[in-house]
């Protein structure tokens, strides 16, 4: 299917002369991704969009092909551009697809410290195109892909070229563009998050569970929640949201029919897979392997919110080095996390280095993982809170 502007990809063979036609283009590669977060267990790209001048734009169906190699190769050629890369990188990583460099348009633009920083409103500041995000939350596992969607789509990536050159420019006026340039590098080589040890604890309102047997019943509900949502490939809080699990525990139902009876126990799947859910209820009603509260994560901070009682002076040093980060990033227009990451402000305040001066500050954030444009900017400006 071919439209005007555009060139819908479905098969091996058509990805391949995708791939030469790419290759024979001219500059970066415009590359985007649709999901269906919200909608599927997984988080797997379900339309893969590239632009490239000279070449034109190729929308391609992952579902079903077996032979990325074409594509990878040629976008091995030049820099991929990217509005906010850290939400499409993994799922283009599961095709093969990773790039060897990288532009942000997004991140560039949380550096010049531009107010907004969506594609739609980062495109309309800079490029003077109003872009409508109609279907951005849309079910992309859909098929076949409504018209409308895919022009959306189209339009999304063929503007990314356009948006890096205006971002570029931006950038080099301000004098950021070698700051740019590190923190798109450590983008493209961030390692996944590691998965939390005990993932059911970061269930929405769990907190206010607070006894062992509460927390058995929520844990052992996630659970059979998750085996379902990962088996049938649909999003958890699809199935049941969170808030219906708290419920449940919160009533301690004492059968199924009382379970079933639960107005506030929703969802598309509350009441089909019933008996999974009393069944999980049970485990965790019986079960001797009652857990406690939530344990540190090995070399974790405690949680900075508690510092003020148990920990005075770490908060107050957290409080002063907060104080002149923001400042700096003031001066330099960009948010703060961006100017350096809170959670290396809060290990410097809980146990500062032996070597306190800006040249021992900046070992220790960049121990940390700091880049070399961040100590520049900081460590002189954080040794400060140091000196007495």
């Amino acid at each position: 299917m071919t439209s005007d502007s555009w060139s819908m990809i479905t098969t091996d063979s058509e990805l391949r002369a995708a791939s030469e036609l790419l290759a024979a283009g001219d500059g970066p590669f415009g590359v985007d991704t649709e999901r269906a977060s919200g909608f599927k267990y997984s988080n797997r790209a379900y339309l893969v969009q590239v632009f490239r001048r000279g070449a034109g734009t190729f929308l391609i169906d992952p579902v079903g092909m077996t032979d990325f190699a074409p594509l990878a190769e040629t976008l091995a050629g030049d820099e991929w551009v990217l509005h906010a890369a850290d939400q499409d990188l993994p799922s283009l990583a599961e095709l093969g697809l990773v790039p060897a460099r990288l532009f942000d348009t997004e991140l560039g633009s949380r550096l010049l410290g531009l107010e907004r920083v969506g594609l739609g409103a980062v495109t309309a500041e800079l490029l003077g195109i109003e872009l409508a995000k109609a279907h951005s939350a849309s079910d992309w596992s859909t098929r076949p892909l409504p018209e409308a969607w895919l022009e959306y789509a189209a339009l999304d990536v063929a503007l990314l070229p356009d948006l890096r050159d205006a971002v570029a420019t931006r950038l080099e006026a301000a004098g950021k563009l070698e700051f740019a340039d590190q923190e798109f590098a450590a983008v493209r080589v961030r390692p996944p998050k590691p998965k939390a040890a005990e993932p059911w604890r970061k269930l929405t309102g769990g907190n206010r569970m607070r006894s062992p047997r509460q927390l058995a019943m929520t844990r052992e509900l996630w659970h059979a929640r998750d085996e379902l949502a990962r088996s049938s490939d649909i999003a958890p809080g699809r199935l049941i949201p969170d808030a219906s699990i708290v419920a449940a525990v919160g009533a301690n139902p004492r059968s199924a029919g009382e379970l079933a009876a639960l107005k506030t126990f929703r969802g598309r799947a509350s009441r089909s897979e019933l008996d999974r859910w009393w069944r999980a209820i049970l485990r965790g009603k019986t079960t001797d392997d009652l857990p406690g509260p939530k344990q540190r994560e090995p070399g974790a901070l405690p949680s900075h919110r508690g510092w003020a009682q148990r920990h005075p002076e770490a908060a107050d040093r957290l409080t002063e080095l907060r104080a002149v980060v923001t400042a700096e990033a003031e001066r330099q227009h960009m948010p703060p996390e961006n100017l350096i990451a809170p959670a290396l402000v809060r290990e410097l305040a809980w146990q500062p280095p032996a070597d306190t001066s800006p040249e021992g500050i900046a070992i220790r954030l960049a121990e940390l993982g700091a880049r070399p444009w961040q100590l520049g900017l900081v460590a002189p400006i954080l040794a400060t809170v140091f000196v007495d």
